[in-house]
């Protein structure tokens, strides 16, 4: 019973951190994945859990940007639809194919887009000129970021913010409350396909939910409160973080 007690505790206080990071800068996965595994899941039951856990943190923080007018759901209707395609596709094929190179891949573009967020000048907390009309937008990157997340994942959080800055021209807080939404529809899509197969551990999802919810509630409003301050540095860290975990587990 004592375990019992202090592995629930244990996965309410990571789902909480994971909760937090997530809501503002992603990469809360990195966090949850490894404690997963340390209970004793194996890699596609970790996954797996980890989407049901995530999914709650993100519709917290989705929630929580829309009554705060950050986002206008009506607006949204094409990238969401495009993004819970494109991960529901990408869930499908990667059961069926090796994500070798993407895992190869990943730590230089995240690196890259850690470059980015670090030095770019242009980054802030206002909206700038637009370079895609919203419908393209949705269409092209709801696609292909809702595919990668569905197939691949690590970063998604971070791909779609870098997006909404440089494709969107929005700030950062508006650029974040909009990432949650479709990382939020690219996770229900994902979760579904993994609980046909059966690979969910609700018993822990659950737990780790309930501490998700409460650290993406406090993750929203600290970015409202502190904008580009705190989000920045923490993309960067997470990020690079991110990046490095990957090189380790292609290279070691």
């Amino acid at each position: 019973m004592e375990l019992e007690v202090t592995l629930a505790l244990v996965l309410l206080l990571t789902g909480f951190a994971a909760g937090l990071i997530d809501a503002i800068a992603g990469g809360g996965g990195m966090i949850a994945l490894p404690v997963l595994l340390a209970c004793g899941l194996n890699p596609v039951e970790a996954l797996a859990t980890n989407k049901l856990q995530g999914s709650f943190g993100t519709l917290t923080a989705a929630r929580y940007f829309v009554r705060k007018r950050l986002v206008d759901l009506r607006q949204m209707r094409v990238p969401i639809i495009c993004t819970f395609i494109g991960a529901a596709t990408g869930t499908i094929l990667i059961q069926l194919m090796d994500a070798g190179f993407l895992a190869t891949l990943m730590p230089v573009l995240l690196i890259a887009i850690a470059l980015f967020f670090m030095f770019s000048s242009t980054i802030s907390d206002e909206d700038k000129q637009q370079r895609l009309k919203p419908s393209v937008f949705g269409l092209v990157i709801g696609s292909s970021i809702g595919f990668y997340d569905g197939f691949f994942g690590p970063g998604t959080g971070t791909f779609f913010t870098l997006a909404y800055v440089t494709l969107a021209g929005y700030g950062m807080a508006k650029a974040t409350a909009h990432t949650k939404v479709l990382n939020f529809t690219s996770n229900i899509a994902s979760l579904l396909f993994f609980a046909f197969g059966g690979h969910i551990i609700w018993f822990a999802g659950l737990i780790m939910a309930a501490g998700q919810v409460m650290g993406g509630q406090l993750g929203a409003r600290l970015v409202i409160s502190k904008g580009t301050r705190l989000i920045r540095p923490l993309i960067v860290t997470m990020t690079l973080l991110l990046s490095a975990k990957l090189l380790y587990e292609q290279f070691m």
